[in-house]
């Protein structure tokens, strides 16, 4: 597997539609490169970033798994979103690192199998480095903490993709601070007999997004054998509006920052 050019785009605390469209036009970009004559290669695009409080449900999720009406969301402060990638419900939210690669996996392997148990190896190894054992469960996608003297398995971070002519949209919510008890307003993942932890919770010390981040970025790279440009907010705003054609700058011009 040849190496391939990832460029990172940390993009703070950002609305979870805006983001859906975003990743959108990235994906289509990325399969009209590799459709062009000649074929273009231009670099994989991962979006890091943090949304505020969000619940969002698969294509083939249940409903009935979000336990809040409409004015219980409101009160709480949070919205829903009936999306397009696998899996069932979620949330996101501060103190959640959340991933979404934009990968063309004709230039990796084309299985997702295997793009899934890779994603689930960056954080197996990024939970290692913060003294925890991460795992997977047979039949359930994600990574997982225990069974241990703590408990059954715990789901540390959710996954849940959408593939299009091989280019990846979606990703992976990694729970470092995130506040757990925002979990208690639904099923998460539609599973009932397990529950969820975070990093923070597992490892009993200080870490933050921030913290993290590096090990992720470091495992992705590994994981993946590719060279990443790490592009943090003003630079990663201008990166993106200069990539993207001007009919895809609607979600950035909702998102970046009024200086940008």
């Amino acid at each position: 597997m040849s190496t391939e050019s990832v460029v990172v785009c940390q993009l703070g605390q950002v609305p979870y539609a805006a983001t859906w469209t975003l990743q959108q036009h990235i994906q289509e970009a990325l399969i009209q490169a590799k459709r062009a004559s000649p074929p273009r290669t231009p670099p994989h695009v991962l979006l890091l970033l943090e949304h505020p409080h969000t619940y969002t449900l698969g294509k083939s999720g249940d409903a009935d798994h979000l336990l809040l009406s409409d004015a219980a969301l409101d009160a709480l402060g949070a919205t829903f979103h009936h999306i397009d990638r696998g899996g069932d419900i979620t949330y996101h939210g501060p103190g959640q690192l959340v991933g979404y690669p934009l990968f063309d996996l004709d230039r990796f392997s084309t299985d997702l199998g295997w793009y899934l148990r890779t994603l689930e190896a960056v954080i197996i190894r990024t939970c290692a480095d913060y003294g925890v054992a991460g795992t997977r469960v047979d039949g359930r996608t994600g990574t997982w903490v225990g069974p241990n003297a703590h408990g059954p398995e715990r789901k540390i971070c959710a996954m849940g993709v959408r593939c299009s002519r091989w280019v990846t949209m979606h990703g992976f919510a990694f729970n470092i601070t995130a506040n757990l008890d925002y979990f208690d307003h639904i099923v998460p993942c539609g599973i009932r007999d397990r529950g969820v932890t975070s990093l923070q919770a597992e490892c009993n010390a200080a870490v933050s997004v921030e913290d993290t981040t590096p090990a992720v970025l470091d495992h992705i790279a590994t994981a993946f054998e590719a060279d990443l440009t790490h592009l943090q907010d003003a630079e990663a705003w201008a990166y993106l509006r200069d990539w993207l054609p001007e009919t895809a700058h609607a979600p950035l011009d909702t998102m970046a920052p009024a200086s940008v």
